[in-house]
Protein backbone atom coordinates (compact mmCIF):
# COMPACT_ATOMS: atom_id res chain seq x y z
CA UNK A 1 0.00 0.00 0.00
CA UNK A 2 2.73 2.80 1.17
CA UNK A 3 4.85 1.66 -2.04
CA UNK A 4 1.46 2.34 -4.49
CA UNK A 5 0.51 5.78 -2.20
CA UNK A 6 4.12 7.39 -2.88
CA UNK A 7 4.42 6.25 -6.65
CA UNK A 8 0.65 7.92 -6.45
CA UNK A 9 2.25 10.97 -5.37
CA UNK A 10 5.05 11.19 -7.18
CA UNK A 11 3.50 11.63 -10.84
CA UNK A 12 1.72 14.88 -8.81
CA UNK A 13 4.49 16.83 -7.57
CA UNK A 14 5.24 20.36 -8.88
CA UNK A 15 8.56 20.58 -10.30
CA UNK A 16 9.56 24.25 -9.38
CA UNK A 17 13.84 23.33 -9.95
CA UNK A 18 13.63 21.29 -13.19
CA UNK A 19 15.32 24.07 -15.46
CA UNK A 20 17.80 24.58 -12.58
CA UNK A 21 18.28 21.40 -12.15
CA UNK A 22 19.21 20.54 -15.80
CA UNK A 23 21.41 23.65 -16.17
CA UNK A 24 23.58 21.93 -13.32
CA UNK A 25 23.23 18.46 -14.63
CA UNK A 26 24.83 19.79 -18.12
CA UNK A 27 27.71 21.39 -16.13
CA UNK A 28 28.42 18.42 -14.51
CA UNK A 29 28.52 16.82 -18.21
CA UNK A 30 30.86 19.72 -18.70
CA UNK A 31 32.98 18.59 -15.95
CA UNK A 32 33.20 15.55 -16.90
CA UNK A 33 33.76 15.84 -20.34
CA UNK A 34 37.08 17.79 -19.12
CA UNK A 35 38.16 15.17 -17.00
CA UNK A 36 38.71 12.92 -20.07
CA UNK A 37 40.09 15.75 -22.07
CA UNK A 38 42.44 16.29 -19.15
CA UNK A 39 43.02 12.53 -18.94
CA UNK A 40 43.97 12.45 -22.69
CA UNK A 41 46.29 15.76 -22.37
CA UNK A 42 48.30 13.71 -19.49
CA UNK A 43 48.84 10.39 -21.49
CA UNK A 44 49.72 11.97 -25.00
CA UNK A 45 52.07 14.20 -22.90
CA UNK A 46 50.31 17.54 -24.32
CA UNK A 47 50.24 19.18 -20.88
CA UNK A 48 53.47 21.08 -21.01
CA UNK A 49 52.99 22.13 -25.17
CA UNK A 50 51.46 25.62 -24.33
CA UNK A 51 54.05 26.90 -21.56
CA UNK A 52 51.80 30.06 -21.05
CA UNK A 53 48.91 31.04 -19.07
CA UNK A 54 46.77 33.71 -21.18
CA UNK A 55 42.98 33.35 -19.03
CA UNK A 56 41.39 35.89 -22.37
CA UNK A 57 43.56 35.87 -25.28
CA UNK A 58 44.82 32.07 -25.07
CA UNK A 59 41.04 31.23 -26.46
CA UNK A 60 42.52 31.74 -29.63
CA UNK A 61 45.20 29.13 -31.58
CA UNK A 62 47.65 30.01 -33.38
CA UNK A 63 46.70 30.75 -37.33
CA UNK A 64 49.67 31.47 -39.30
CA UNK A 65 52.48 29.32 -39.39
CA UNK A 66 54.45 32.02 -38.02
CA UNK A 67 52.31 32.15 -34.97
CA UNK A 68 53.04 27.84 -34.44
CA UNK A 69 56.15 28.24 -35.25
CA UNK A 70 56.81 30.91 -32.58
CA UNK A 71 54.48 28.66 -29.98
CA UNK A 72 56.60 25.92 -31.00
CA UNK A 73 60.16 27.57 -30.30
CA UNK A 74 58.86 28.42 -27.16
CA UNK A 75 58.47 24.53 -26.25
CA UNK A 76 61.50 23.84 -27.44
CA UNK A 77 63.37 26.40 -24.55
CA UNK A 78 61.25 23.74 -21.27
CA UNK A 79 63.17 20.67 -20.56
CA UNK A 80 60.74 18.37 -21.53
CA UNK A 81 61.74 19.25 -25.37
CA UNK A 82 65.16 18.73 -24.59
CA UNK A 83 65.38 16.04 -22.36
CA UNK A 84 62.24 13.66 -23.63
CA UNK A 85 60.80 14.69 -27.09
CA UNK A 86 64.57 16.37 -29.37
CA UNK A 87 63.58 15.00 -32.18
CA UNK A 88 59.99 16.47 -32.41
CA UNK A 89 58.60 18.04 -35.91
CA UNK A 90 55.43 20.69 -35.96
CA UNK A 91 53.37 18.50 -36.50
CA UNK A 92 53.46 16.20 -34.07
CA UNK A 93 54.00 19.35 -31.94
CA UNK A 94 50.43 20.72 -33.43
CA UNK A 95 48.89 17.78 -32.35
CA UNK A 96 49.55 18.02 -28.75
CA UNK A 97 49.33 21.71 -28.79
CA UNK A 98 45.58 20.97 -29.82
CA UNK A 99 45.38 18.40 -26.56
CA UNK A 100 46.14 20.99 -24.23
CA UNK A 101 44.01 24.38 -26.13
CA UNK A 102 41.14 21.77 -26.15
CA UNK A 103 41.54 21.25 -22.49
CA UNK A 104 41.73 25.07 -21.61
CA UNK A 105 38.90 25.89 -24.19
CA UNK A 106 36.87 23.42 -22.48
CA UNK A 107 37.46 25.07 -18.76
CA UNK A 108 36.18 28.29 -19.98
CA UNK A 109 33.13 26.55 -22.18
CA UNK A 110 32.01 25.22 -18.68
CA UNK A 111 32.77 28.56 -16.74
CA UNK A 112 30.57 30.27 -18.88
CA UNK A 113 28.04 27.70 -18.83
CA UNK A 114 27.78 27.53 -15.35
CA UNK A 115 27.63 31.64 -14.47
CA UNK A 116 25.39 32.86 -17.24
CA UNK A 117 23.15 30.33 -16.25
CA UNK A 118 23.59 30.92 -12.72
CA UNK A 119 23.09 34.98 -13.01
CA UNK A 120 19.81 34.42 -15.19
CA UNK A 121 18.48 32.28 -12.30
CA UNK A 122 19.99 34.86 -9.52
CA UNK A 123 17.81 37.66 -11.36
CA UNK A 124 14.50 35.54 -12.03
CA UNK A 125 14.55 34.43 -7.91
CA UNK A 126 14.91 30.63 -8.91
CA UNK A 127 17.66 30.55 -6.78
CA UNK A 128 17.19 31.74 -3.02
CA UNK A 129 18.25 31.37 0.05
CA UNK A 130 21.30 28.91 1.03
CA UNK A 131 21.62 27.41 -2.74
CA UNK A 132 23.26 30.41 -3.77
CA UNK A 133 25.66 30.64 -2.11
CA UNK A 134 26.16 27.11 -2.45
CA UNK A 135 26.14 27.31 -6.28
CA UNK A 136 28.62 30.50 -5.92
CA UNK A 137 31.09 28.37 -3.99
CA UNK A 138 30.77 25.85 -6.57
CA UNK A 139 31.89 28.27 -8.90
CA UNK A 140 34.87 29.42 -6.92
CA UNK A 141 35.98 26.05 -6.87
CA UNK A 142 35.97 25.88 -10.93
CA UNK A 143 37.94 29.45 -10.71
CA UNK A 144 40.27 27.82 -8.33
CA UNK A 145 40.59 25.01 -10.99
CA UNK A 146 41.97 27.22 -13.39
CA UNK A 147 44.97 28.26 -11.06
CA UNK A 148 45.60 24.64 -9.59
CA UNK A 149 45.81 23.69 -13.49
CA UNK A 150 48.65 26.59 -13.88
CA UNK A 151 50.57 25.92 -10.99
CA UNK A 152 50.37 22.16 -12.29
CA UNK A 153 51.85 23.15 -15.59
CA UNK A 154 54.34 25.74 -14.30
CA UNK A 155 56.02 22.63 -12.16
CA UNK A 156 56.90 21.30 -15.45
CA UNK A 157 58.28 24.58 -17.14
CA UNK A 158 62.08 24.44 -15.44
CA UNK A 159 63.43 21.91 -13.46
CA UNK A 160 61.33 18.76 -14.21
CA UNK A 161 60.40 17.14 -17.40
CA UNK A 162 56.93 16.48 -16.53
CA UNK A 163 54.82 17.91 -14.01
CA UNK A 164 54.98 17.56 -10.21
CA UNK A 165 52.46 14.45 -9.94
CA UNK A 166 50.81 15.50 -6.68
CA UNK A 167 50.34 18.62 -8.23
CA UNK A 168 48.56 16.50 -10.88
CA UNK A 169 46.53 14.46 -8.38
CA UNK A 170 45.90 17.76 -6.69
CA UNK A 171 44.20 19.10 -9.72
CA UNK A 172 42.26 15.67 -10.59
CA UNK A 173 40.55 15.78 -6.88
CA UNK A 174 39.50 18.91 -6.99
CA UNK A 175 37.89 18.49 -10.39
CA UNK A 176 36.35 15.37 -9.13
CA UNK A 177 35.23 17.35 -5.87
CA UNK A 178 33.37 19.86 -8.36
CA UNK A 179 31.67 17.55 -10.22
CA UNK A 180 31.03 15.38 -6.69
CA UNK A 181 29.14 18.73 -5.46
CA UNK A 182 27.21 19.53 -8.37
CA UNK A 183 25.68 16.20 -8.95
CA UNK A 184 24.78 16.21 -5.13
CA UNK A 185 23.34 19.75 -5.48
CA UNK A 186 21.39 18.16 -8.98
CA UNK A 187 20.00 14.96 -7.53
CA UNK A 188 19.09 16.77 -4.28
CA UNK A 189 16.88 19.73 -6.30
CA UNK A 190 14.63 16.74 -7.67
CA UNK A 191 11.24 16.08 -5.76
CA UNK A 192 11.08 13.64 -3.03
CA UNK A 193 14.76 12.81 -3.94
CA UNK A 194 14.84 11.22 -0.73
CA UNK A 195 14.35 7.84 -0.07
CA UNK A 196 11.44 6.62 2.23
CA UNK A 197 13.57 4.73 4.52
CA UNK A 198 12.50 2.67 7.62
CA UNK A 199 13.66 3.45 10.98
CA UNK A 200 16.87 1.65 10.21
CA UNK A 201 17.82 4.02 7.82
CA UNK A 202 20.24 6.53 9.46
CA UNK A 203 22.40 3.42 9.71
CA UNK A 204 23.37 2.89 6.60
CA UNK A 205 24.51 6.62 5.83
CA UNK A 206 28.05 6.34 7.57
CA UNK A 207 28.73 3.52 5.15
CA UNK A 208 27.27 5.49 1.93
CA UNK A 209 29.74 8.46 3.09
CA UNK A 210 32.89 5.85 3.57
CA UNK A 211 32.35 4.97 0.01
CA UNK A 212 31.65 8.53 -1.70
CA UNK A 213 35.17 9.38 0.52
CA UNK A 214 36.92 6.24 -0.64
CA UNK A 215 36.14 7.19 -3.93
CA UNK A 216 37.50 10.83 -3.54
CA UNK A 217 40.39 9.20 -2.09
CA UNK A 218 40.82 6.83 -5.08
CA UNK A 219 40.63 9.09 -7.83
CA UNK A 220 43.13 10.78 -6.30
CA UNK A 221 45.73 7.71 -5.84
CA UNK A 222 44.32 7.48 -9.60
CA UNK A 223 46.06 10.70 -10.24
CA UNK A 224 49.59 9.82 -8.24
CA UNK A 225 49.53 6.47 -10.44
CA UNK A 226 49.03 8.83 -13.51
CA UNK A 227 51.78 11.39 -13.02
CA UNK A 228 54.54 9.01 -11.98
CA UNK A 229 53.65 6.45 -14.64
CA UNK A 230 53.35 3.82 -12.31
CA UNK A 231 51.21 2.14 -14.30
CA UNK A 232 54.09 1.20 -16.78
CA UNK A 233 55.82 -1.27 -14.19
CA UNK A 234 54.54 -4.36 -11.94
CA UNK A 235 52.22 -4.89 -15.52
CA UNK A 236 51.17 -8.47 -13.52
CA UNK A 237 48.25 -9.07 -11.40
CA UNK A 238 46.84 -9.94 -8.93
CA UNK A 239 50.77 -9.89 -7.28
CA UNK A 240 53.46 -7.21 -8.23
CA UNK A 241 56.68 -8.73 -9.03
CA UNK A 242 55.96 -11.93 -7.37
CA UNK A 243 54.34 -10.44 -3.78
CA UNK A 244 51.43 -9.68 -3.34
CA UNK A 245 52.56 -7.09 -0.95
CA UNK A 246 56.53 -5.58 -2.16
CA UNK A 247 59.06 -6.05 0.17
CA UNK A 248 59.16 -3.30 2.70
CA UNK A 249 62.68 -1.93 1.32
CA UNK A 250 60.80 -1.66 -2.06
CA UNK A 251 57.96 0.44 -0.78
CA UNK A 252 60.18 2.54 1.52
CA UNK A 253 62.88 3.00 -0.09
CA UNK A 254 63.37 6.69 -0.24
CA UNK A 255 64.02 8.75 2.78
CA UNK A 256 62.09 10.89 4.39
CA UNK A 257 59.85 7.67 4.86
CA UNK A 258 56.62 10.22 3.99
CA UNK A 259 58.31 10.62 0.32
CA UNK A 260 57.34 7.12 -0.62
CA UNK A 261 53.75 7.85 -0.30
CA UNK A 262 53.61 10.39 -3.61
CA UNK A 263 57.21 9.86 -5.53
CA UNK A 264 58.03 6.17 -5.02
CA UNK A 265 56.58 4.31 -7.87
CA UNK A 266 56.53 0.97 -6.42
CA UNK A 267 53.76 2.49 -3.07
CA UNK A 268 52.00 4.60 -5.10
CA UNK A 269 50.93 1.70 -6.93
CA UNK A 270 50.41 -0.51 -4.27
CA UNK A 271 47.91 2.10 -2.45
CA UNK A 272 46.35 2.51 -5.44
CA UNK A 273 45.64 -1.75 -5.33
CA UNK A 274 44.78 -1.75 -1.94
CA UNK A 275 42.25 0.86 -2.04
CA UNK A 276 40.49 -0.34 -4.88
CA UNK A 277 40.44 -3.84 -2.88
CA UNK A 278 38.89 -1.41 0.16
CA UNK A 279 36.61 0.32 -1.87
CA UNK A 280 35.20 -2.92 -3.76
CA UNK A 281 34.60 -4.55 0.17
CA UNK A 282 32.63 -2.05 1.53
CA UNK A 283 30.50 -1.69 -1.89
CA UNK A 284 29.90 -5.21 -1.65
CA UNK A 285 29.28 -5.04 2.51
CA UNK A 286 26.98 -2.09 1.90
CA UNK A 287 24.84 -3.98 -1.00
CA UNK A 288 24.83 -7.12 1.41
CA UNK A 289 23.49 -4.77 4.28
CA UNK A 290 21.35 -2.61 3.03
CA UNK A 291 19.42 -5.22 0.97
CA UNK A 292 17.87 -6.95 4.04
CA UNK A 293 16.27 -3.98 4.92
CA UNK A 294 12.44 -3.65 3.65
CA UNK A 295 11.51 -0.30 3.06
CA UNK A 296 15.38 0.87 1.52
CA UNK A 297 14.50 -1.11 -2.29
CA UNK A 298 15.00 1.48 -4.10
CA UNK A 299 18.25 2.24 -1.54
CA UNK A 300 19.26 -1.42 -2.11
CA UNK A 301 18.95 -1.49 -5.99
CA UNK A 302 21.36 1.20 -5.98
CA UNK A 303 23.75 0.05 -3.40
CA UNK A 304 23.97 -3.23 -5.55
CA UNK A 305 24.21 -0.92 -8.97
CA UNK A 306 27.07 1.07 -7.17
CA UNK A 307 29.23 -2.53 -5.81
CA UNK A 308 29.05 -3.62 -9.85
CA UNK A 309 30.13 -0.44 -11.30
CA UNK A 310 32.96 -0.61 -8.37
CA UNK A 311 33.80 -4.26 -9.80
CA UNK A 312 33.97 -3.04 -13.54
CA UNK A 313 35.98 -0.09 -12.61
CA UNK A 314 38.59 -2.45 -11.10
CA UNK A 315 38.15 -4.90 -13.96
CA UNK A 316 39.17 -1.94 -16.04
CA UNK A 317 42.18 -1.05 -13.94
CA UNK A 318 43.44 -4.49 -13.99
CA UNK A 319 43.16 -4.47 -17.77
CA UNK A 320 44.82 -0.97 -18.47
CA UNK A 321 47.43 -2.27 -16.30
CA UNK A 322 48.18 -5.48 -18.39
CA UNK A 323 47.99 -4.11 -21.23
CA UNK A 324 50.67 -1.54 -20.37
CA UNK A 325 48.43 1.49 -20.41
CA UNK A 326 47.23 1.88 -23.97
CA UNK A 327 44.91 5.49 -24.53
CA UNK A 328 41.95 3.82 -24.90
CA UNK A 329 41.66 1.77 -21.76
CA UNK A 330 43.40 4.61 -19.68
CA UNK A 331 40.59 7.04 -20.35
CA UNK A 332 37.94 4.11 -20.12
CA UNK A 333 39.44 3.95 -16.57
CA UNK A 334 39.47 7.44 -16.25
CA UNK A 335 35.84 8.27 -17.52
CA UNK A 336 34.22 4.87 -15.45
CA UNK A 337 36.16 6.57 -11.78
CA UNK A 338 34.14 10.08 -12.65
CA UNK A 339 30.33 7.31 -13.07
CA UNK A 340 31.33 5.80 -10.23
CA UNK A 341 31.92 8.86 -8.17
CA UNK A 342 28.86 10.45 -9.52
CA UNK A 343 26.50 6.94 -8.88
CA UNK A 344 28.23 7.39 -5.00
CA UNK A 345 27.15 10.94 -4.74
CA UNK A 346 23.75 10.57 -5.75
CA UNK A 347 23.59 7.14 -3.54
CA UNK A 348 24.39 9.35 -0.63
CA UNK A 349 22.02 12.16 -1.16
CA UNK A 350 19.45 9.87 -1.48
CA UNK A 351 19.89 8.57 1.71
CA UNK A 352 19.38 12.26 3.17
Amino acid sequence: MLEHNHHHAKTHTPDPDRAVRIWLWLVAAGIFAMVIVGGATRLTESGLSITEWKPVTGVLPPFSEADWTAAFEKYKQIPQYRELFPDMDLARFKSIYTWEWSHRLLGRVVGVVFLLPFLWFLTRGKIVGALRWRLAGIFALGGLQGFVGWWMVSSGLVHRVEVAQERLATHLLLASVTFAAVVWTASGLAPNYRDPLGPDGKSFRPEATALLALTLAQIGLGGLVAGLRAGLTYNTWPLMDGHFTPPAKHLFSLSPWTANFFDNVTMVQFQHRMTAYLLLALALFHALHIGRETLAWRAARRARLLAALVAVQGALGVTTLLLVVPLPAALAHQAFAMIVLAMATIHRRKLG
